[in-house]
């Protein structure tokens, strides 16, 4: 086994004797190791090798400038400048409703082509409005007052779209009713925020306070009674900061009763005209947490017997008609006096808007189709149909 061994080692040491042969030709001259050293460099040379950008450009008699085209120039200002308002709250409502009436256009589409308005049609189209989310007894209504004076008859698609826009509009216009802050007799405004975690209760206080304080010019405070979460506070903080405006929180676990009481107490002495107080959001159908959402109204009327002056309820558009639970549940506990309907735009189920409006009549407040700062605007019955059916 060691004579094997030796024998292997051998043959593999001639092979690369073999190699080193081929590379370097006996020839060539020897190659000397490398040799580290270090270079002898005066003083003046050192400092001028260490200068800083910054120096270089002072020594220099006309600083220079990296080549600008046109191009750059036109592209930077696009994106310098201030597109809050490009093209208007109709139009983001537009974007942000595309879902929904997207799909209803398809649909109507697929169902209107140079067809009439039979049986059959009307069957689905009342189909066609209850996947939109706009509930069986809505649409069955809908329908029946749609195919007066038109059953029977050749109909486009958009006819029909323009049709049901206006029924729409009609329904919606007694619920469209904005937000007025100015009903209070007394400073400040006293509005308590509710809704289940996630519907977009907090962005919606941050949205609703940018408005009134950046825009208005009202003066605004925000209470975090959300004391269940870290994070709800957290976030609050970070849309009070957003939006400019007062912020008043206590530690996690605390009173969200108290958190109240010391707002009330701190917006009185301040003058302000709006406060918002944020509510614990967990699932509406706990029992505890309705009553303490029940004390904490309590607490405030001992501050103000007039208050709160609104209870606004915030739903998530995407859950669909689950939104009309919520809606009960709240109800059941305290008064509801409003709704505002977020994320329409990742949802296709925006027909829920009217449904609610249908069966509850509360006032609608304000849609959100986004996550900007400006993605939150008074409710409009025209636009928000016209949005809604592609029209």
């Amino acid at each position: 086994m060691v004579f094997w061994r030796k024998k292997k080692n051998a043959g593999a040491q001639e092979r690369e004797e073999q190699d080193d042969e081929l590379l370097h030709h006996k020839t060539d001259p020897a190659l000397e190791p490398a040799t580290e050293y270090d270079a002898e460099i005066d003083e003046a040379a050192k400092a001028r090798l260490n200068k800083s950008e910054d120096d270089i450009i002072e020594e220099l008699i006309e600083t220079p400038v990296p080549d600008h085209t046109p191009e750059q120039d036109s592209v930077e200002a696009e994106e310098l400048g201030d597109h809050s308002n490009e093209g208007g709250w109709l139009s983001r409502l537009t974007k942000g409703l595309s879902k929904s009436s997207n799909k209803l256009g398809q649909n109507i589409t697929d169902v209107f082509t140079k067809r009439k308005l039979d049986a059959d049609a009307l069957e689905e189209l009342e189909d066609i409005l209850i996947t939109a989310d706009i509930g069986p007894k809505t649409s069955a209504k809908m329908v029946a007052d749609f195919s007066e004076n038109r059953f029977d008859k050749e109909i486009e698609r958009g006819e029909v779209q323009k049709a049901l826009a206006e029924q729409i509009t009609d329904m919606l216009t007694p619920v469209a009713v904005p937000l007025n802050i100015e009903e209070a007799e007394t400073k400040p405004f006293v509005m308590l925020v509710c809704g289940v975690n996630g519907a977009g209760k907090t962005t919606t206080i941050g949205k609703l306070a940018y408005e009134y304080h950046m825009k208005q010019h009202k003066k605004v405070m925000i209470a975090a009674g959300d004391t269940f979460r870290a994070a709800a506070v957290e976030q609050l903080d970070v849309w009070a900061q957003r939006a400019h405006v007062p912020l008043v929180k206590k530690d996690i676990g605390a009173d969200s009763a108290a958190v109240a009481y010391e707002a009330i107490e701190k917006a009185k002495a301040e003058n302000v005209d709006l406060l918002m107080i944020d509510t614990a959001g967990r699932l509406q159908n706990k029992a505890n947490l309705m009553e303490e959402l029940a004390k904490m109204i309590r607490v405030i009327k001992k501050q103000d017997e007039t208050a709160p002056h609104a209870v606004v309820l915030v739903l998530d558009s995407t859950t669909g008609q689950n939104a009309h639970s919520q809606v009960q549940h709240f109800k059941d506990v305290v008064d509801v006096t409003g709704l505002v309907v977020t994320k329409l735009d990742g949802s296709a189920k925006g027909g829920v808007v009217v449904s609610l409006a249908e069966q509850f009549g509360l006032p609608i407040h304000a849609v959100g189709v986004g996550e900007k700062i400006e993605d939150l605007s008074p409710f409009s019955a025209k636009d928000f149909a016209k949005a809604l059916m592609g029209s």
